[in-house]
């Protein structure tokens, strides 16, 4: 006989009025602010009432594959204590939805292969995977469950776990966590912030447990990205002061999804234009009042470092750049084509009339790597051609290249020696407390 788990938070964290459910559902459809063309395997998305961080749990869920055929949702324990990583025995969940199955041949693998164990009372009355549930059934029509609930367990685990089963593509994977909690608004931005950032650069040194409930299956899919060199885009954040209006004692909300490549590149593919119009709004600002507002995806409030360059008739007419990021992308792309339009010391501030006569370019550098050297001789082999940037370094002195520029200086010498000159040195210098760093960038060149 089949055993059916019925629901326990219908009518406290969301509605037990299946027509309302619907209707909440289709809402925070229409109000999807970020529909990013890719589709993912692996989100991180919050698990408050669905009145308060329903809609961007629903924008990571619509994210997911629709190919994807059974949907892993670790969640973090709040009712219950236990070791390890609890399992439901039960072969379906029900929500006012309907039923939605439970593979329970993949619980049995976990339970073999990771140690997990069948707790239902653990499950029975948790809202942070059943929160997920009519979500999951209003976006996907035929699907399976693995609900595990995240105990006493360090998040090497939930790596392995991801490890193991993503390299079968029906398999996709929701990490439930909310952010900061009972903070004021100001101060739950702040951490958040911070949090965000080390989703976002996958350096999770710092991460406390206390910045969010479900740190643990965070760390987990973070570090699985490490691994394989992907990256976790932004898709939204805000707290529960958006929905309820109280800024004095807060819950924060983030959302992302996993993609299988780099941030850099993943802007490139999809949002070049979206970055060249940018760059050109922003000069054209200069002489224009214009109070339209672009709207830009959530990726681009990422930390992001950029030099943007100016060419008039095949001719630089400027060029300023990051190369640290300190700021958000948005920001810094701003930020550096003015820079690059009115404040470059190399050339008379941009007029109006030259505008049109502009074609912009954008680098958006990854972070720089101290490179590791005996001597000249072993810089310069280390050094690779067109791929990349390079920073000296020496005291107050110090310069940069972009990877464009051995376009023009493909001899790794003359590379090197104009890059001295440029800081300041001879082409001959070189001593014990020379450094050098690498970068790579994406390069986006208007048409």
């Amino acid at each position: 006989m089949k055993k059916i788990k019925q629901p326990s938070v219908a009518g406290t964290f969301y509605t037990n009025n299946a027509s309302e459910l619907k209707k909440q559902i289709e809402s925070f459809a229409k109000e999807n602010k970020n529909n990013y063309d890719y589709s993912t395997r692996a989100v991180i998305v919050p698990h408050a009432g669905l009145i308060y961080s329903g809609r961007l749990a629903y924008e990571g869920i619509s994210q997911l594959d629709k190919n994807i055929k059974n949907l892993f949702i670790f969640a973090p324990a709040h009712k219950v204590g236990f070791d390890g990583l609890a399992l439901t025995s039960f072969d379906a969940w029900q929500t006012p939805l309907g039923e939605i199955e439970v593979n329970q041949k993949i619980n049995l693998e976990l339970k073999d292969k990771f140690n997990a164990q069948f707790i239902d009372q653990a499950l029975e009355y948790e809202h942070s995977i059943e929160i997920q549930v009519p979500l999951i059934q209003s976006v996907f029509e035929n699907i399976n469950i693995i609900p595990i609930l995240i105990g006493k367990e360090g998040y090497n685990i939930i790596e392995q776990i991801i490890e193991f089963y993503y390299p079968d593509k029906t398999n996709g994977f929701i990490i439930s966590s909310d952010l900061s909690h009972f903070l004021t608004d100001e101060k739950a931005k702040q951490i958040d912030i911070v949090t965000a950032k080390m989703i976002e650069s996958g350096n999770l040194n710092e991460f406390q447990y206390q910045q969010a409930c479900g740190a643990i299956g965070i760390a987990g899919l973070v570090t699985f990205a490490n691994k394989h060199n992907y990256s976790m885009i932004r898709i939204d954040m805000e707290n529960s002061s958006s929905t309820t209006g109280d800024k004095s004692n807060v819950v924060g909300y983030g959302c992302w999804f996993l993609y299988e490549g780099q941030t850099n590149e993943f802007l490139k593919k999809y949002y070049s234009k979206s970055i060249i119009d940018l760059c050109k709004v922003a000069i054209k600002a200069q002489f224009e009042k214009n109070d339209t507002q672009i709207k830009y995806p959530q990726v681009f409030n990422q930390v992001g470092a950029s030099f943007v360059t100016l060419e008039k008739n095949n001719n630089l007419r400027g060029c300023i750049g990051s190369i640290i990021a300190h700021r958000s992308l948005i920001l810094d792309l701003v930020m550096n084509a003015k820079s690059s339009a009115f404040n470059d010391p190399r050339f008379t501030p941009i007029k109006k009339d030259e505008i049109e006569q502009l074609k912009i370019a954008v680098s958006i550098l990854s972070e720089p790597k101290q490179m590791n050297f005996t001597d000249e001789n072993d810089l310069l082999n280390q050094m690779r051609p067109n791929v990349d940037g390079i920073i000296i370094k020496d005291g107050n002195n110090q310069a940069v290249y972009l990877p464009s520029v051995w376009e023009q200086l493909p001899d790794k010498k003359e590379f090197l020696n104009t890059l001295k000159i440029k800081a300041g040195l001879s082409p001959d210098y070189f001593s014990k407390t020379f450094e050098a760093y690498r970068f790579e960038t994406v390069y986006i060149k208007e048409n």
